[in-house]
Order: structure tokens, then sequence, then C-alpha cells
């Protein structure tokens, strides 16, 4: 095995965060949005949204302690569109969900062959974010 870029690693995982926290904001904002005969099950999906991306910040930052780094107290960059139909805010949302596999993607390249632990951390998230990615798109077809 390698040895772990830790830097490179501690500076990816705040990136992660900083991430995850943002979809927090994002989700619970578009919760709030959704309107229509489909509002409940829709915000319930947020609200689960939400919850879930607060516990991927919190996974990762427990790593980053692990790794004697300092979580970083920012959130990432969330732009407002002002368009908050369902069709929107669901397109919005795989937008999020792309770019957060992007970055589990570039954290699994990152510890590969250095820490079997982060591999399967990072894994496990591509793997739950890939899901997320499906699930958006199904939720899409219905306005394509």
């Amino acid at each position: 095995m390698q040895e772990l870029d830790q830097k490179k690693t501690i500076d990816l995982l705040n990136s992660i965060m900083e991430f995850e926290l943002a979809g927090v904001v994002r989700y619970t904002h578009y919760s709030l949005m959704v309107t229509g005969p489909n509002r409940i099950p829709i915000v319930t999906f947020f609200k689960a949204q939400a919850s879930e991306s607060l516990l991927h910040a919190q996974q990762v930052g427990e790593i980053l302690t692990g790794l004697d780094g300092h979580p970083s107290l920012k959130i990432a960059p969330i732009e407002e569109s002002y368009k908050h139909s369902v069709k929107h805010i669901l397109e919005e949302s795989l937008a999020h969900e792309k770019k957060a596999l992007d970055l589990y993607k570039t954290l699994l390249g990152v510890v590969s062959d250095a820490s079997i632990y982060l591999e399967e951390f990072a894994r496990t998230m591509i793997g739950q974010e890939e899901m997320h990615n499906l699930e958006l798109k199904k939720m899409l077809r219905d306005f394509s």
C-alpha cells in the first residue's frame, strides 16, 4: 500500500463536508417550496435528503478529525434559481447529486491503495449517490 496523502485527503474531505452541508440547506429550502397535488410525498423526500446530507457531513467530519484535520465551518455556494416548479427543483437536485458523486469519486481516487477504510467509505458513498441520481432521474421521467 502507498502512503496516504493526508493534506490532500483532509482538503477534499472539507470540500465534501461543505458540499453536504450545502445540501442540508438546499433540500430544506426545496421542501418548503414544493406546491401542488403531490406536495406531501415530495416534501417528505426532500426532508429525508436534508437529513441524509447532515448525516454525511457528520460522518465526513468524524473522519476529518480522526485524521487530525479541522472541519470547515463553511458551506459550499448555493445558487438560487428562483424557479420552484417541481421539475426545476428535481433538475437542480439531480445536478447537485451528480456533483456529490464526482466529489466522492475524487475521494476514492485520492485514497485508493492508501486506506482501506477510506476506500470503503468512498465506495459506500458513491453507491448512495448513484442511487440518488437514479431515483431523481426516475422522478423526472413524468416531466419529459
